[in-house]
C-alpha cells in the first residue's frame, strides 16, 4: 500500500529525518510514537504529499485515496460544519466525472479488476453524497459526529475543542480513505467518540498510521509501534500494540544497562591489572643492586621488559574496548521536569457548588449541581464534548459568572486554569517575556525555569503564537507552577504531551499537595490518578465513584 524508503529531512542545520524506511500493508494499524519535536507530524505530512523529503521516496499507488487528519483543524473565518463536510467528502460534478471517466476506462478493458474496483468505489461514493439530492451532510451524518444538535449552517467558531475534533475526523471519514494518516486523533475526544472511533479502525479494511500520546488508544487499535529516535533521528519497528512496545523497550533497556555495568567492569579490571604490572616492571628494571655476576640484574631486567609489554597488551586491549567495541551509558532522555510548589495548602473545604447552573444567556448547559471537593482530593471530570465541562470550569475560575446558585471557595485557596485551547496565552508575547512576568525574576533565572520544561536557547524568544501544541502546553504547565497555585483546574491538560511528558506529569500531580478538577480523558491518566469521577449526566453533574 505505501513504503518509505531512505527518508531524510532538515529544516536548516536541525536534523529531522534520516534514513526513515519502513512499509504499510492494507490492514495494518501503525502507531508513531517519540517525543514532541522528533519529526513525527513531519513524517505525516511527507506521507500524505503535503511536504517533500530532501531525499528518499514515498512508494504508494497513484489513485490511493489517503485521508490525512491534522493535529489542529484551522479553518477560515466563518466556515459552516456543512461546508467543511461537503468539501471533505467532495462534490457530485467531481464524483460524476470520476464514475463517467472509470466507465470509459472499463469499456476498453473490461476485465482490468484495478479499474472495476476503483468504479464501484466511485459509484459508492457518489450515492453516499446524492443522497437528498445533494452533498450528503445529512442528520445521520452530523449524528454519527456527536453533531447533531447543530444546524449545517452552525459556524465552527461555535463548536468546542472536541466537538472541532469530531468534525475533522469526520471530514476524514468520508472521503472513504483507504489509508489514514492521523495526527494525535484523540486529543479533545470525549470516552464515546474515542471508542467509536477504537471501533471503527478495528472495522475497517484499509491501512491506518496514527501519531498519538494516548497509551489506552494505542493498546487497542495498532498492532505495530514505529519509534522515531530525537537523538539519532531514525526509525525502530516493535511488533505488537503499546503495551507489547514498553516491555520489549524496558527489556532491552535491562540487557543495555547489564552490559554496559559489565563492561565497565571489565575496564575497571584490566586497568588495574595493567597499573599491577607497569610497577612490577619497574621493579624488575632495577634487578638485585647486591649481584656479584649481574645474573640476577640480567634476569630481573628480562622479566621486567616481559611485564613491561603484557601491560601494553592489556592497555591496547582497554584502548579497543573505548574506541571499536564501546557500549554506550543508556541515555537518560531528558523529560520535562514538573515540580508544583503550592504558596499554601489551604483548609480543607476547597470548593462548593450551591445549586449551581452554568451556561452562556439563556442556554442552560448544566444545572441543580451541588458538590464538595476537599484538600487533596484529584477530581476527574467526565462527559460527552459540549455537555458544559469547559464551562463549569470556567465558572468555578471565575471567568464567566454562575446563572444560578453560587460557586464558594475555601480560605486560603489560590485558583490556576489551564484553558483546553491555550487561548489564555498572549500569542506575541515570548515564553520567556510570559514567565518573567509571573515570577518576577530576571532574564538568567527565567531561562533556567523555562530549561526544566524543555524551552532552550532561542526557544524562549519564540512568540507563543507560533510555537506548537506541545510547546504551549509545556508553557502552561510552567505558568502554574510560577504562580504557586494550590488549586489546579485542567482542561484537558495532557493533549499534545508526548508519552513521556504524560507520565512526568501524572508523577508530579501525585506529589503535589493541593487540590486538583480536571477534565480529561486518558484512561490510564484516569484509572492512576483519579481519587473521585464526577460525570455530567441529563444535563448536571454527579458524583460515580470515590476511590481512596
Amino acid at each position: 500500500m505505501l513504503s518509505a524508503i531512505q527518508i531524510n529531512k532538515s529544516f536548516g542545520d536541525n536534523v529531522i529525518l534520516e534514513n526513515v524506511s519502513f512499509n504499510l500493508n492494507p490492514g495494518d494499524r501503525l502507531g508513531l510514537i517519540g517525543p514532541n519535536g522528533c519529526g513525527k507530524t513531519t513524517l505525516l505530512r511527507i506521507l500524505a504529499g503535503i511536504e517533500r523529503p530532501d531525499s528518499g521516496t514515498v512508494r504508494k499507488p497513484n489513485n490511493l485515496r489517503i485521508g490525512y487528519l491534522p493535529q489542529g483543524l484551522e479553518l477560515p473565518e466563518g466556515e459552516t460544519i456543512g461546508g467543511y463536510l461537503n468539501r471533505a467528502q467532495g462534490g457530485l460534478s467531481g464524483l460524476v466525472d470520476d464514475v463517467e471517466r472509470l466507465a470509459a476506462e472499463l469499456a476498453i478493458t473490461p476485465e482490468d479488476r484495478a479499474i472495476l474496483a476503483a468504479y464501484d468505489d466511485a459509484l459508492a461514493r457518489l450515492a453516499a453524497v446524492s443522497q437528498n439530492g445533494g452533498p450528503g451532510i445529512t442528520a445521520g451524518t452530523l449524528a454519527a459526529l456527536g453533531l447533531d444538535q447543530f444546524a449545517a449552517d452552525t459556524s465552527v467558531s461555535n463548536l468546542s475543542g472536541g466537538q472541532k475534533t469530531r468534525l475533522a475526523l469526520g471530514g476524514v471519514l468520508l472521503s472513504r480513505p483507504q489509508l489514514l494518516l492521523l495526527d494525535e486523533p484523540t486529543n479533545h475526544l470525549d470516552l464515546p467518540m474515542l471508542e467509536w472511533l477504537e471501533e471503527w479502525l478495528a472495522s475497517s479494511r484499509g491501512g491506518a498510521l496514527i501519531v498519538s500520546h494516548d497509551r489506552a488508544f494505542l493498546d487497542r487499535t495498532v498492532n505495530r509501534i514505529l519509534e522515531l529516535d530525537p537523538h539519532t533521528h531514525a526509525m525502530r519497528e516493535y511488533a505488537g500494540n503499546y503495551s507489547a512496545y514498553w516491555e520489549a523497550k524496558m527489556a532491552e533497556r535491562k540487557r543495555q544497562w547489564q552490559s554496559y555495568t559489565d563492561q565497565r567492569q571489565e575496564i575497571a579490571e584490566l586497568q588495574s591489572a595493567a597499573r599491577h604490572l607497569r610497577g612490577l616492571a619497574r621493579f624488575h628494571k632495577g634487578g638485585k643492586a647486591d649481584t656479584k655476576d649481574g645474573f640476577a640484574s640480567g634476569f630481573f631486567a628480562g622479566r621486567g621488559a616481559g611485564t613491561l609489554q603484557r601491560a601494553k597488551n592489556i592497555e591496547r586491549r582497554i584502548e579497543m574496548i573505548l574506541n571499536e567495541d564501546r557500549i554506550d551509558k543508556p541515555r537518560q532522555d531528558w523529560q520535562m521536569k514538573l515540580e508544583f510548589d503550592p504558596a499554601e495548602t489551604g483548609g480543607n473545604d476547597v470548593l462548593s457548588l450551591d445549586d449551581l447552573a452554568v451556561g452562556y444567556g439563556e442556554n442552560i448547559l448544566l444545572a441543580n449541581m451541588n458538590l464538595r471537593i476537599r484538600r487533596g482530593a484529584r477530581v476527574v471530570l467526565t462527559g460527552a464534548n459540549g455537555s458544559g465541562k469547559t464551562t463549569l470550569l470556567r465558572t468555578v475560575a471565575g471567568t464567566i459568572p454562575p446563572l444560578a446558585g453560587r460557586v464558594r471557595l475555601g480560605a486560603g485557596v489560590r485558583v490556576g486554569f489551564m484553558a483546553q485551547e491555550q487561548e489564555t496565552l498572549d500569542p506575541a508575547r515570548s515564553a520567556l517575556d510570559i514567565v518573567r512576568s509571573e515570577a518576577a525574576s530576571d532574564e538568567t533565572e527565567a531561562r533556567r525555569f523555562l530549561h526544566y520544561f524543555l524551552f532552550s536557547g532561542d526557544d524562549v524568544f519564540v512568540p507563543a503564537g507560533s510555537l506548537s501544541y506541545g510547546e504551549r502546553a509545556r508553557l502552561l504547565l510552567a505558568l502554574l507552577v510560577a504562580r504557586g497555585c494550590n488549586f489546579l483546574l485542567l482542561d484537558e491538560p495532557v493533549n499534545h504531551l508526548d508519552i513521556p511528558s504524560r507520565s512526568r506529569f501524572e508523577q508530579a500531580l501525585a506529589a503535589f499537595e493541593g487540590t486538583v478538577l480536571v477534565v480529561v480523558h486518558d484512561r490510564y491518566f484516569i484509572e492512576r490518578m483519579a481519587s473521585e469521577v464526577w460525570s455530567v449526566v441529563e444535563g448536571s453533574v454527579r458524583k460515580l465513584s470515590q476511590r481512596r
